[in-house]
């Protein structure tokens, strides 16, 4: 089922008017059809719907069941990534949002090849917030996570002062136990980051200051991961950890 994200100002009792971009997508890519149903997420919220009108451009479409679906996670997941190459982080938004983090926050590090300026930067996070915006629409999230301007590293240290956990995937002589203890500690309601290198991985300074900040060093396993692999994993292995804590 379609899932459309709607400004609540577009609601009026039980119905959403939809218009602008979404419109034509609905009645012209997607061609659908009066009667049609269809996912309506607003204010952190989907609702379920059915097309009563499509006339003009605007889509009228009344709730049929409200609060219909919850597919958050009771967890807010941060990632700070390390700015890689080409179009990488573009998957890493997409995988992660579809994981269920909340923000996305590039980082600018000691290792990181990409150097972007002013302009560059601002016209990079509109891209990137529209590839969470239709990752988020794909897999039915009720919230668009947000990517978050482009830091320094000094930067990123003052907002991960903010953090409940900060986990830094790094070499661990714990191995996985310290990524089990570290994981364990994750409750609901909590606001987790996860810290990810760049290409050429973390300066040990780097690691260092980011421990002497409350950040505790994990492992993602025995294998060198791509920082990609490495983003999507430490993501993956949060929300496994929170979903399954959540059904117990």
């Amino acid at each position: 089922m379609f899932n459309f994200f709607v400004d609540d100002s577009k609601r009026q009792g039980d119905i959403f008017y939809i218009d602008g971009t979404d419109f034509n997508h609905i009645k012209n890519v997607l061609r659908m059809r009066v009667g049609d149903e269809l996912l309506v997420s607003s204010l952190g919220t989907s609702h379920l719907c059915e097309i009563e009108s499509l006339d003009g451009d605007t889509a009228v479409v009344k709730i049929t069941c409200e609060n219909y679906q919850s597919t958050e996670l009771p967890v807010e997941i941060i990632l700070f990534q390390g700015l890689p190459k080409a179009d990488k982080l573009e998957l890493i938004i997409q995988k992660t949002v579809e994981l269920g983090v909340t923000k996305i926050v590039p980082v600018e590090m000691s290792r990181c090849v990409v150097k972007l300026d002013e302009k560059k930067k601002n016209a990079k996070v509109i891209r990137w917030q529209a590839i969470a915006e239709s990752a988020a629409k794909q897999s039915k999230r009720t919230v668009i996570p947000e990517i978050g301007n482009v830091l320094t590293f000094k930067q990123m240290l003052e907002e991960a002062k903010a953090l409940d956990i900060f986990l830094v995937p790094y070499e661990n002589k714990d191995g996985m136990a310290a990524t089990k203890a570290a994981l364990d500690k994750i409750k609901s309601g909590m606001k987790v980051g996860i810290l990810i290198g760049p290409e050429g991985g973390f300066e040990e300074a780097e690691v260092e200051a980011a421990i002497s900040l409350g950040g505790e060093a994990i492992s993602l396993g025995s294998r060198i991961l791509r920082t990609e692999t490495a983003a999507i994993t430490a993501t993956a292995m949060c929300m496994l950890h929170i979903e399954m804590s959540e059904q117990k």
